[in-house]
């Protein structure tokens, strides 16, 4: 990777962090851990429907979080690093410690106002 100035490296963390955030995209990803999987058996294991899945996995792939390979007539998705499954497992350890203070948080499911800047409270 080139060398990138620290504060586009924040900005971009940011940015993997955004494709772990969505909760179809999360649920692919926790299927994908397991083993490669084909778009109906991540429909089966997560209960997204096919275009929701697809569209998903387009966005993985294109961000390099998830790799495809083609098996006869099949396609097969991947976790295309090890170290998704990592992040991952890192998360569900954490998750266990501080579950009931995400869950109470106010501060991540904020009103559009805040959200668009109009909010003077923070």
């Amino acid at each position: 990777m080139p060398m990138i100035a620290q504060a586009n490296k924040v900005d971009l963390k940011a940015k993997l962090f955004r494709g772990f955030s969505d909760s179809s995209r999360l649920s692919i990803l926790n299927a994908l851990r397991v083993e490669p999987l084909t778009v109906n058996d991540i429909v089966e294991a997560t209960g997204l429907n096919q275009s929701n899945v697809s569209n998903h996995l387009s966005c993985l792939r294109c961000c390099d979080l998830v790799i495809r390979s083609q098996r006869g007539r099949y396609v097969y998705y991947q976790l295309a690093d090890a170290r998704v499954a990592k992040f991952l497992d890192l998360a569900d350890e954490l998750l266990a410690d501080v579950a009931k203070g995400v869950y109470e948080c106010t501060h991540y499911d904020l009103p559009k106002e805040i959200k668009n800047g109009k909010c003077n409270n923070h």
